[in-house]
C-alpha cells in the first residue's frame, strides 16, 4: 500500500478546506504543487473525486520523477530527508483537507452529507477509546441531535453477530413508542431510551426516511 493510500484511507476531502489550503481546480479534481527540501524537489498533489490522493516529486534540475523516497531498501541520509519532508507534507494536507470518516456504509455517508449540506455540520470524534464513534451537534446551543455509532448487531436483539452502523436520533415520546419494532428501529442505544431511536444505516431504512428524522432531531435539540 502507498503512503497516500494508508495516510487518506480513512479521511474524506473538504473541497473549502482543501481550496483555502491553495489547491486549485482543474475539473473535478483539485491539484496542488510547492517546493520541497530547500527547493530541489517540486511536490505535487491531487486530489480526485473519489477521494482518492496522489502525490509525487520531481527533481527541480533534472525535470524526472524522482522515486527513491518510496522504496522501503533506499538508505541514506538525503532519502530518509526527503522521505520525511515527503511524509510530512502528506500530513499536513490531511490535517487541513481532510475530516476523518469512520463510517463507510452508503446511507451513513448519505446522511452525514444531508447534516453537512443542510446545517454546516460535520461528526465529531470525541472518545479515543471509541474512534469509531461520533457525534453532530446544533452550533447555537452544542447539544447532540444526532449519535453515529458501530456495533454488534445482537446487541441490538437481531439474530447476527456482525458489526452495523446505526444513528441515535432524538424523537418525542409517543412517536417513539410507535416506531420502535425491533427491526428497522430501536429504542436509543447508548442514550435515553424514552427520548432517543437507534435506526440501522445498512439499507433498511430510506435515505429519505433518515433524512426526515433527523431534521426532527435537530429542531428537539432546539427546543428549551
Amino acid at each position: 500500500m502507498t503512503e497516500e493510500k494508508t495516510l487518506f484511507s480513512d479521511a474524506v476531502p473538504v473541497r473549502d478546506r482543501a481550496l483555502a489550503y491553495g489547491f486549485r481546480e482543474r475539473g473535478d479534481a483539485l491539484f496542488y504543487a510547492r517546493p520541497l527540501c530547500d527547493g530541489q524537489f517540486l511536490f505535487e498533489a491531487a486530489i480526485v473525486p473519489s477521494g482518492e490522493v496522489s502525490a509525487r516529486l520531481t527533481d527541480v534540475q533534472t525535470q524526472s520523477e524522482y522515486v527513491l523516497h518510496r522504496i522501503e531498501g533506499a538508505q541514506g541520509a538525503f532519502v530518509g530527508r526527503v522521505r520525511e519532508e515527503y511524509l510530512a507534507a502528506l500530513r499536513e494536507i490531511r490535517a487541513a483537507c481532510f475530516e476523518r470518516n469512520a463510517f463507510r456504509a452508503d446511507v451513513s455517508r448519505a446522511l452525514l452529507d444531508y447534516a453537512r449540506e443542510r446545517y454546516g455540520d460535520r461528526p465529531e470524534y470525541l472518545w479515543e477509546r471509541s474512534p469509531s464513534n461520533a457525534v453532530l451537534r446544533r452550533r447555537d446551543n452544542r447539544k447532540w441531535y444526532a449519535a453515529f455509532l458501530t456495533v454488534a448487531a445482537d446487541k441490538l436483539g437481531l439474530p447476527r453477530t456482525d458489526v452495523v452502523e446505526i444513528v441515535d436520533l432524538r424523537m418525542r415520546p409517543q412517536e417513539l413508542d410507535a416506531r420502535a419494532d425491533g427491526v428497522k428501529y430501536f429504542r436509543g442505544w447508548h442514550m435515553n431510551k424514552k427520548s432517543w431511536v437507534t435506526a440501522l444505516l445498512d439499507g433498511t431504512v430510506p435515505v429519505g426516511e433518515l433524512r426526515n428524522l433527523l431534521d426532527e432531531s435537530y429542531r428537539l435539540a432546539g427546543e428549551k
